[in-house]
């Protein structure tokens, strides 16, 4: 393995910095990978930090150096966490499996327990939901848009259109979440903002869906998700668009982007705790370590909770200025090792049961070297979803997109077992989605 624990204490210039023991999100250190330069590095390391990963083999080391650093890893303290977890050759925390709770074994009814629960049952699939998913997508993806359009000439926020266009969206999800779910995986948003909200939004309805929260509660975690980030229409573009690092004066005023947005609320008149909640406490962490007030665990409220996992998920599945989107397989796997670090376990595995490994619209590499896209079946059978499949195993793309239920489908031709092996990223792959026909 390349990649080893080391304590912030014992870092050097040359080291390859590969992982943080805390999502790169949320420190300066918008590059996900670096070289250490200088000291100032290092102390900036040490404001965020207890631990990183150091990849030995990129790290520009004289070889007396190197041992050297390989042995000081043994006498390091880690953060208990993080040191029980092996660490894999990519430099993130290795999981193993991911483990699920029986079914039956959910914990939501403690974490809410003044809510009457319902369980949700789709009434519709995935191809007949498909036309309204659409234009309740679109939609809210317009509302915000607009929105932000208001802001820049007035100063102010209204989110009468935002409130009106959410119902919709809750209904359709109500109905099936793989629609909406698929066009958040594949949508074509312009500018990161408004497209990591209404994203994040699909998010927070799937996971409460999946806790059987009543509408209502759907509703305020739609709009929630929406608003969390409406400070930062606050903060100059070039900043958010920033392409490295950022300084740590430059990370202060990025997180102000909380108290613009609860201030935002105010001047409009969204007075909602759970969507003030959403605001205010999305970016707090499990272990105290988040901001703006470094709440830890239960006192971080529940809503607040929610948000930041979805917050997070759908940043590190999407492209932004300073870092490639994850796969969702990879993406959770990465949430999975941070419970109980930066996000409650329970409300993990909860989340992660709700969207699974390939939620609809992922791209996925099987066994027999075909490509294809996900599109329903992966929240009860996570690892065996329904897809189309796209490319042969030649790479060629398919003119017509041939359905493939691997429930039903277990072995290729050649009598081998027939599985997924990988998430893709479409621009790794030259796949054209506009040919598949949904």
């Amino acid at each position: 393995m390349n990649a080893v624990p080391t304590a912030v204490t014992d870092l050097e210039v040359g080291m390859y910095v590969t992982a943080l023991d805390r999502p790169w999100i949320e420190t300066p250190f918008l590059v996900e990978g670096f070289y250490i330069s200088s000291e100032t590095d290092i102390e900036e390391l040490e404001k965020y930090c207890d631990v990183v990963y150091v990849d030995v083999v990129r790290s520009r080391l004289s070889n007396d150096r190197r041992t050297r650093s390989s042995r000081v890893v043994g006498t390091s303290v880690l953060r208990p966490s993080i040191a029980s977890r092996p660490v894999s050759a990519a430099g993130s925390a290795a999981t193993g499996p991911v483990k699920f709770r029986p079914r039956g074994e959910s914990v939501t009814a403690e974490l809410f327990p003044h809510r009457k629960l319902k369980a949700y049952t789709d009434s519709s699939g995935f191809a007949q939901e498909l036309t309204p998913a659409r234009t309740a997508y679109a939609d809210v993806a317009l509302a915000y848009r607009q929105m932000m359009e208001e802001y820049g000439r007035n100063a102010r926020i209204d989110v009468s259109g935002i409130r009106d266009a959410v119902n919709p969206l809750v209904e359709s999800m109500i109905r099936n979440p793989d629609a909406c779910v698929w066009l958040a995986r594949n949508r074509d948003e312009a500018g990161y903002i408004a497209g990591h909200s209404v994203g994040a939004a699909v998010w927070a309805v799937a996971f409460g869906r999946h806790m059987g929260l009543p509408r209502v509660d759907l509703q305020r975690l739609a709009i929630g998700a929406l608003l969390f980030d409406v400070g930062k229409l606050k903060i100059p573009d070039e900043l958010l668009c920033k392409p490295m690092p950022l300084s740590a004066g430059e990370f202060q005023l990025l997180k102000s982007h909380v108290d613009f947005g609860l201030e935002m609320l105010r001047d409009t008149g969204i007075l909602n705790r759970t969507i003030n909640d959403m605001v205010e406490f999305h970016h707090e962490r499990h272990g105290g370590h988040g901001y703006p007030r470094g709440l830890r665990g239960s006192d971080i409220p529940i809503f607040g909770r929610i948000a930041g996992i979805v917050d997070c998920y759908d940043a590190i599945t999407s492209p932004r200025p300073y870092a490639q989107a994850m796969a969702p397989s990879n993406a959770v796997k990465r949430l999975y090792a941070w419970r109980d670090v930066d996000f409650q376990a329970d409300l993990i595995e909860e989340f992660i049961q709700a969207i699974g490994a390939y939620p609809a619209g992922t791209l996925v590499e099987l066994s027999n070297g075909e490509v294809g896209i996900t599109t329903a079946g992966y929240r009860t059978r996570r690892l065996r979803p329904q897809l189309l499949v796209l490319l042969d195993r030649t790479g060629k793309q398919l003119q017509d997109p041939r359905p493939l239920d691997l429930a039903v489908t277990t072995h290729d031709g050649d009598g081998k077992l027939l599985e997924i092996v990988a998430g893709l990223d479409p621009a790794s792959c030259n796949v054209d989605l506009s040919c598949v026909p949904v």
